[in-house]
């Protein structure tokens, strides 16, 4: 396994695979095992970084539909650096900064294809989110549950009235298939 590891050291046991906000995307994990363990090295390889700026870093890369949560990326900060891949800089403020080591270097260099594949992944998220951007149509739906429950609670609901509301709405399904 990577950085001659056992699985359960390198993931960090179960659970340390990158949860976090979704937006519009897919639930779940965005990265298993230690595939966010590459991205964050990755990305403290190009610049110095601390926690916030990485999850901001990968929203970013994501297009906003995916951001680790700070549950995920402390730990796993705290992991890279038991590891010896990156190390505490010196800063003046509160929070932690992390660079890389020559040990992190190397890994990067030992898996720049996975590495690559992981940035790719994160793009096609980003590609994915702003294609289906869905914001319009939770409008739109809201619009119509709110329409919906404002005609159904009236005291003149009658079942012709179901009926009708029912055929509007088997209508606009038929008509959004055909799309």
């Amino acid at each position: 396994m990577q950085f001659g590891m056992d699985y359960e050291s390198w993931t960090g046991g179960p659970g340390m695979g990158g949860r976090g906000r979704h937006r519009g995307g897919p639930r779940g994990r965005v990265f298993d095992g230690g595939e966010l363990k590459l991205v964050l090295l990755a990305l403290i390889a190009q610049a110095p970084r601390h926690g916030y700026d990485l999850i901001r870093e990968i929203e970013s890369r994501a297009g906003g539909s995916y951001a680790p949560s700070p549950g995920v990326i402390y730990p796993t900060l705290t992991l890279l650096t038991d590891m010896g891949l990156i190390e505490e800089q010196a800063t003046e403020g509160t929070r932690k900064r992390f660079a890389v080591t020559e040990a992190g270097t190397a890994q990067l260099a030992a898996d720049s294809e996975q590495v690559a594949d992981l940035f790719a992944r994160l793009a096609a998220l980003a590609d994915r989110h702003a294609r289906t951007d869905a914001g319009p149509i939770h409008r739109a739906r809201a619009n119509l549950r709110a329409a919906i429950h404002h005609r159904m609670s009236g005291a003149n609901v009658d079942s012709d009235t179901l009926h009708a509301v029912a055929a509007i709405l088997d209508d606009a399904a038929q008509k959004v298939e055909r799309l």
